[in-house]
Parts: C-alpha cells; sequence; structure tokens
C-alpha cells in the first residue's frame, strides 16, 4: 500500500509541476507583447512604465466603451484592485451589467475567464474541482486524477455569491486567500494572476446567506453598482437596439499586469499619509478613546488593520493609473468609501436614524485632519 500511495504521490507531484511549466511558458508567451519591456540592463523604468501604464488605462476604458455605458467609477475601482492584488464585492440589483463589465475587462488584460452563478446546491468541489476515475491514456490503467473547477481561471465572476451556503462560500473564500485549492491531500497553486469578483443584490434577502464578516474582509473592495443616469440609459437603449456595439480588444497581457502589481510596490508613500490612514481607520472603532461621538453612537466594531493595508495599496495604484508616481492624500480620501464600507458593522441607533456605513465614512472624511503640516508636527514631537 505504502508503495501505490507514493507512486500515486509522485505522479500528482509531476502532474503539478507539469502544469507550473505550461503556465510559465503562457507566460513567456505574452511577455514578448507586453508593453512594459526592460531595458539593455533587463530594468524598467518605473517612470516610463508609469506613462505608459496611464496612456493604456485610457485604451481599457475606450475599448470598454464599446458595449458598456457609464460606470465610470466602477470601472476605476475595478481596474485598482486588479492591478492592487485585491479582490471586489460587486453590489447592485439585476439588470445592470455586472456580468458584461467583467467579462470585458477580462478581455482587454488578456485574462481567462470564468463564471460560476452561486445557487443553493452548488458543492465546493463545483467550484474548486474534484478528483474523478479515468483512464490513464498512457498505461491504459483506472486511475483517480484531479479535473480542475472552473477556480482555475485568471478572473473569476462569483455571480450572486450570498445565495450559496457558508461551506461554498468558504471554498471560494479559502482560494482568494492561499491562492491554492486543496484536493485529495494535495495543494494545487492558482495561475497568477488571481482575482474574484463577486456580485450580491442588496435587495432580496430571502433565501440567501450573508457572507461573515470574517469572509467580507477578504475583499478588498466593496463596490456599488447604481442606476445609470437619464442620458446613459438612453444611450443603452439605442446602442443596444441598434446593435451598435462591439468586443473589446487586448489592451494589456498578463505579463503587464504581473510587472504592474510589482510596481505598485514600489511607488513611495509620504510618511504622514501613512498617518492620515492609521488615523482614519483607528477613528472607525468605538472602542478607541478618541473616537468621535457618532461612532461610539451608531458603530459596533470598527476597521481592522486590513483596511489601512488596503487603503494604502489602493492609493498606490490609483496614482499610477493616472500618471502619477506617488500616493496622495487625494487617492486615499477617493477610496475610503470602497474599503471602509464592509469592514464596520452599524447598531440599531444607526439603522433607527437611517445612518449607513457611507454617511460614517463620509463624516469621518470631514472630521479627521488631513493637514500634512500637523501630522509632521506629531512625528517629530514623538
Amino acid at each position: 500500500m505504502a508503495k501505490k500511495a507514493t507512486k500515486k504521490t509522485t505522479k500528482k507531484k509531476t502532474a503539478s509541476r507539469t502544469s507550473k511549466v505550461r503556465a510559465a511558458k503562457e507566460l513567456a508567451a505574452t511577455a514578448k507583447k507586453s508593453i512594459l519591456q526592460p531595458d539593455e540592463a533587463g530594468e524598467i523604468d518605473d517612470v516610463a512604465a508609469v506613462k505608459k501604464l496611464h496612456d493604456a488605462r485610457d485604451s481599457i476604458v475606450g475599448e470598454l466603451r464599446k458595449n458598456i455605458v457609464g460606470m465610470d467609477q466602477v470601472i476605476d475601482e475595478v481596474l485598482i484592485a486588479i492591478f492592487s492584488r485585491g479582490h471586489g464585492l460587486l453590489e447592485g440589483v439585476p439588470g445592470l451589467a455586472k456580468t458584461l463589465l467583467v467579462s470585458s475587462i477580462a478581455k482587454t488584460l488578456s485574462l481567462s475567464f470564468k463564471r460560476i452563478q452561486f445557487t443553493p446546491d452548488l458543492m465546493p468541489s463545483d467550484i474548486t474541482g474534484s478528483e474523478l476515475l479515468q483512464d490513464d491514456p498512457e498505461t491504459r490503467e483506472r486511475k483517480f486524477m484531479f479535473t480542475k473547477g472552473p477556480i482555475f481561471s485568471n478572473l473569476v465572476l462569483a455571480d450572486e455569491i450570498n445565495r450559496t451556503p457558508p461551506k461554498t462560500q468558504a471554498a471560494l473564500l479559502e482560494a482568494m486567500q492561499e491562492k491554492i485549492v486543496s484536493a485529495g491531500g494535495d495543494d494545487y497553486a492558482l495561475d497568477p494572476p488571481f482575482f474574484v469578483l463577486a456580485t450580491q443584490n442588496p435587495l432580496e434577502q430571502e433565501g440567501t446567506y450573508a457572507l461573515p464578516e470574517a469572509q467580507l474582509d477578504r475583499f478588498m473592495f466593496k463596490i456599488h453598482v447604481g442606476y445609470p443616469s437619464e442620458q446613459e440609459e438612453i444611450d443603452i437603449m439605442r446602442s443596444v437596439s441598434s446593435g451598435s456595439g462591439g468586443s473589446p480588444q487586448e489592451v494589456l497581457t498578463k505579463a503587464d499586469i504581473l510587472l504592474l502589481q510589482d510596481l505598485v510596490g514600489r511607488v513611495p508613500v509620504a510618511p504622514h499619509i501613512f498617518q492620515y490612514v492609521a488615523a482614519l481607520v483607528r477613528a472607525t472603532r468605538p472602542s478607541e478613546e478618541n473616537a468621535p461621538g457618532f461612532i461610539k453612537d451608531f458603530v459596533s466594531w470598527g476597521c481592522g488593520p486590513r483596511a489601512g493595508l488596503n487603503l494604502i495599496t489602493g492609493a498606490k495604484a490609483r496614482a499610477i493609473l493616472r500618471g502619477r508616481f506617488g500616493a496622495s492624500l487625494e487617492d486615499v480620501q477617493a477610496l475610503a468609501a470602497p474599503v471602509l464600507r464592509h469592514r464596520m458593522g452599524l447598531n440599531f441607533a444607526a439603522q433607527a436614524e437611517g445612518v449607513d456605513a457611507d454617511h460614517v465614512v463620509g463624516r469621518l472624511l470631514d472630521e479627521i485632519p488631513s493637514d500634512k503640516e500637523l501630522y509632521e508636527k506629531e512625528g517629530a514631537s514623538a
């Protein structure tokens, strides 16, 4: 039995290595088409790369405009999440083109795309894959072989994630956090880049399973997808009825995305911005001595340290996409709502007063000082 087990494990490891080699070859092929080519020394000029990526962002938006009307802020936040190695939770009523948006973004970024419709009877193996008894084409022996599920894609759309039980939700969220899938006693790495964009309907609560706070925290952004404006709605009807929409074309490669993610890590952040983010996140916690009065009145629990990490990383990515090699306070403030809104719990008093998370974040941005000199003085006196 020990020999059989060893033989089986060896075959699985060989298959895993083969998969990694195949992924490396595919990535090398896309690198040849990358817009970020290194110089003779094998290095990439960061400032020049920022300029190219700023232009690429405009091209991406232009391609998306072929079949997406409006949604400027949603597109911006999704791209920032992707380039920050983060995941996004899109919340909006049905029929707002969330699926079309995600699939179109996958095309412009040259990413493999899979959509998973979450239902009450969805099983974890329907997401991750499972071991099936199959014929080995080489030895003609029947044996268990792992068949990969839809999670093995670069961009995964988890449609209506709150319609499936927690056990199935956990299978997806584990892959989001660890970037691996465990099956049959073996771990299978997910090929980079890997992102999950999940959707949920804020109106229908019957027959749904709300995501626990610990799982919500794994999403970098909670993105609100609202109704289009009147003119946008007219443009949608005109475009769809005339069939004038087109198919988005590739703008960036997988290699570009991986290089961009590394570039985000090198973007400088001034000390006073770190201090501001820490003050903003800590102010959401009612247990903090210096928390504003409305936080103590309306908030049951505040944001954890991951909120600050996501604010800093997101601010870096936002700066690059706007052609700047340096994060600013404006970048942080622009991303405060999508980063913080799903990481704090409001109490019954807030519900009775009609206070929502965005209202709380807005008041925090008004009350937390953002003066650079103030933080520099505090740092000098410390």
